[in-house]
């Protein structure tokens, strides 16, 4: 069977995301390149990087997107107890090289990494330029957990997280969640819904659906002031 795939120029244009395949699902273009500008523009008309070391660089908007809307969000009552007594700290945009780098190497089966070098450089340069953060969750001194991701409008586009030590990675989506929740028409993309990412609160919805509400959520802005580096999570600081 032929597949008909949009190749990218040095144009930062791209096609419009209802051009994606349906298998795979979600696969839109090749080419281009990382440059913080070219990701940008990506991420906001709904589309995001995802390719492996030996394929060309791919660009994707798949449907179901994952999402989650900040009201659907849903701690257990076994996480709430979790946060009671933890020994866990969590802190915002204090180790984005670490986090994403520590991302890049967790075992992901048998299909590797996407997390390439060259993906890890082009998320440190949009992190450099103040459009990617990361959420650390520390034991002590020693990094156990983290997620990073890219912000557009209100919006949060996760793209990885991990953890060393049970909780750590559903401690920094929390916190993410906290630190969304005073902003209008706030979410979080999480690209593709997946059984863990439902018992969140994460849901399945159409491209139609994301897009239409990626479009209300950029004519909103986060203030600079909520990424400045601090803590956000110490023993019973935040809403359960």
């Amino acid at each position: 069977m032929t597949i008909h795939l949009y190749q990218l120029t040095h144009e930062l244009h791209f096609p419009h995301p209802d051009l994606a395949l349906d298998d795979p699902n979600g696969l839109l273009a090749f080419g281009g390149d990382l440059s913080t500008a070219r990701l940008l523009t990506a991420y906001s008309n709904g589309i995001f990087p995802w390719f492996s070391e030996e394929e060309p660089l791919l660009w994707w908007s798949p449907s179901p997107r994952g999402v989650l809307f900040l009201e659907d969000y849903h701690a257990s009552k076994s996480f709430k107890k979790f946060l009671k007594n933890t020994p866990l700290r969590v802190t915002l945009n204090h180790a984005f090289e670490e986090v994403i780098e520590a991302c890049a190497t967790i075992p992901r089966g048998q299909d590797g990494t996407w997390i390439t070098e060259e993906m890890i450089d082009a998320y440190k340069a949009l992190h450099k330029a103040g459009h990617a953060h990361s959420i650390e969750v520390w034991l002590n001194e020693n990094l156990v957990g983290g997620l990073y991701g890219v912000n557009i409008g209100s919006v949060f586009c996760g793209e990885s997280m991990f953890h060393t030590e049970t909780n750590a990675s559903k401690l920094a989506f929390h916190c993410l969640v906290n630190l969304l929740l005073p902003y209008p028409h706030a979410f979080i993309d999480c690209q593709m819904p997946t059984p863990h990412l439902s018992t969140l609160g994460v849901s399945g919805i159409s491209r139609a659906q994301f897009l239409k509400a990626l479009g209300q959520a950029k004519k909103e802005s986060i203030n600079e002031q909520c990424w400045e580096p601090r803590s956000l999570f110490s023993e019973n600081s935040l809403n359960l």
